[in-house]
């Protein structure tokens, strides 16, 4: 996976999913769940330090990176939080380690609070998780997909660089932008990049949100300081509905935490999966 292509595939109920794995086979899991609009490509560098020591799967959800994108296909959170314990059951994993990002934060929590997906424990980095989520931008593009599904290419390419560069507080490298906008180009990344943010609707988690009390694994909540998508007030309240949940602010980061401080966040992550690793007797005793 030097270049980061997945090589395996999982046939969803949303599509077919492509997934790898990096690290040694047998290791305490750690499966890392990317946002929108990015992939698992983001993951990389936390990706390649985690799996030092353990297994790490990684996927890119249907309708985003490489996996499928089709008309008519079904990329809510919904579908997703289906899909996500669909593979947790195709690779055999019980209770791993959970890292999810954005989106992928809900996608995990509506997983394990609706579907009975099972986690050791849970990383959260700045997650849509409470209401109310989505930017004006956001708002404006769901309620007219149709008509931005029809802007000439170029204009469409130059809107995503922009809206994908925003997430970035310091700014994203050139070739790494280009890679996170490239998956949303043509005619099928162009109508999913539309699909996508019109079916993401915060009716999905006004559904879980007063159920997050009843979240009993370790939780550790990750927030760049400088996030402009969703901001920082809204990781100390989730830390508040969370039992014994643990924030990490980290500075001189925005929404997109790996990009902008990868050292910080893998620091952080490693130290929370070391804690949570099924040997410390405070995650024995939270399991029983």
């Amino acid at each position: 996976m030097s270049e980061w292509d997945l090589a395996e595939t999982f046939r969803s109920t949303s599509g077919e999913v492509r997934w790898g794995s990096l690290g040694p086979p047998g290791r305490d899991p750690v499966v890392l769940l990317h946002g929108t609009p990015f992939s698992s490509y983001v993951w990389r560098s936390v990706a390649r330090a985690l799996a030092r020591d353990r297994q790490v799967f990684v996927w890119d959800m249907p309708g985003y990176g490489a996996s499928e994108k089709s008309s008519g296909q079904d990329v809510s959170l919904a579908a997703q939080g289906r899909v996500f314990t669909e593979l947790l059951a195709h690779w055999s994993l019980d209770e791993p380690l959970v890292v999810a990002h954005d989106f992928g934060g809900a996608v995990s929590l509506r997983a394990h609070l609706l579907h009975g997906a099972r986690y050791r424990a849970l990383a959260l980095v700045d997650p849509v998780a409470l209401a109310p989520w989505g930017s004006p931008f956001f708002r404006l593009v769901g309620e007219h997909a149709a008509v931005f599904e029809q802007l000439p290419p170029a204009l469409h390419r130059a809107l995503v660089r922009e809206y994908v560069g925003s997430a970035s507080s310091p700014g994203l490298h050139p070739a790494v932008l280009d890679r996170l906008v490239q998956s949303w180009l043509g005619d099928p990344g162009q109508a999913a990049f539309y699909r996508q943010i019109a079916q993401a609707t915060q009716r999905h988690t006004d559904e879980i949100q007063d159920r997050y009390a009843d979240i009993t694994i370790p939780t550790l909540i990750c927030w760049g300081q400088d996030d402009t998508w969703i901001p920082p007030e809204k990781g100390r309240e989730l830390a508040a509905r969370i039992p014994g949940a643990h924030l990490e602010p980290i500075a001189g980061a925005g929404h997109l935490v790996q990009e902008d401080t990868p050292a910080e966040l893998t620091a952080a992550l490693a130290a929370f999966l070391r804690q949570s690793g099924g040997h410390h007797p405070a995650v024995a005793r939270r399991r029983r």
